[in-house]
């Protein structure tokens, strides 16, 4: 048996969802419908698009615990252009904490509790027990890969693995830039009076409270979640001048807390702006 499917088949008895890569470290795609992205994936992301396939085809998504899938079409053919095996750490319950260098892993060893551990090419895999949301770039080195995201197999590690800790999911939560303060052009008052025709602050304070839920329950393509919900929000709030910074700031924390960058966040603003000629 080929040596990176007996791997993976072995990952998958554990429970542990596996995937195969190709050289660069990518993974396979599993459709031929799908290659290049056709279905709606973004490129060079680790987030599947939209699309009708009978199963998951990108990345993270493709892995599975199910010897019957590894062993048959698609992936039989695959196995001998297979470079490395990689697993779903959210998928078994696991977070990786992957560290590049060796500021990196000095950094970790005095903030983060002892852990097993991997080495790798350039530096460390720490693993805890207990998913979470992926992020990278956290700090110089450090990337979280748990929820929609991959790692590289690299053997068993050593070292006892612990829970994980608020110090690690405390990482993935950015507060809002205050370098990148949340743009706000005031806009002209009705005419009439100038009175809200939402009349209620509650009905604002509502909207936007159900705007951070949208944002924050979004499992995969936070992008497009991010700027629809945007959208959505100017397109109710944008004409009336009830609009505050606070309440722009509470959605931009929302998008900065699943990952997007303050840059994202700006941008995603603007351009809804621009799309409703506001």
């Amino acid at each position: 048996m080929n040596t990176h499917l007996a791997t993976a088949l072995g990952l998958a008895s554990r429970g542990v969802p596996a995937l195969p890569l190709r050289a660069g470290k990518v993974p396979f795609g599993n459709c031929r419908s799908c290659r290049g992205n056709a279905c709606g994936g973004r490129p060079n992301m680790k987030v599947p698009g939209p699309c009708d396939c009978p199963r998951a085809c990108h990345a993270w998504a493709a892995a599975t615990t199910d010897p019957t899938v590894l062993t048959g079409r698609p992936w039989a053919p695959v196995w001998e252009q297979t470079k490395a095996v990689a697993y779903h750490p959210g998928g078994a319950g696991l977070t990786v904490v992957d560290l590049d260098h060796a500021e990196a892993m000095a950094w970790a060893r005095q903030a983060l509790p002892a852990t097993k551990t991997v080495p790798t090419t350039r530096g460390e895999h720490w693993v805890y027990r207990g998913a979470m949301r992926s992020v990278n770039g956290v700090r110089d080195g450090v990337d979280i890969k748990s929820t929609m995201s991959y790692a590289r197999w690299l053997g068993p590690g050593t070292g006892t693995m612990t829970d994980l800790p608020d110090t690690v999911r405390a990482l993935a939560v950015k507060e809002p830039s205050p370098a990148r303060p949340a743009p706000h052009t005031p806009m002209p008052a009705p005419a009439g009076g100038g009175e809200c025709p939402h009349r209620m602050p509650a009905y604002l304070d509502r909207g936007i409270a159900m705007a951070e839920q949208r944002i924050t329950e979004a499992t995969c393509a936070v992008h497009a979640t991010v700027y629809r919900t945007f959208l959505a929000v100017l397109s109710a709030h944008g004409r009336c001048g009830c609009l505050t910074d606070t309440h722009i700031t509470r959605l931009f924390a929302a998008a900065q807390t699943k990952g997007e960058s303050p840059r994202h966040c700006t941008d995603a603003w603007t351009n809804a702006q621009t799309r409703l000629g506001l």
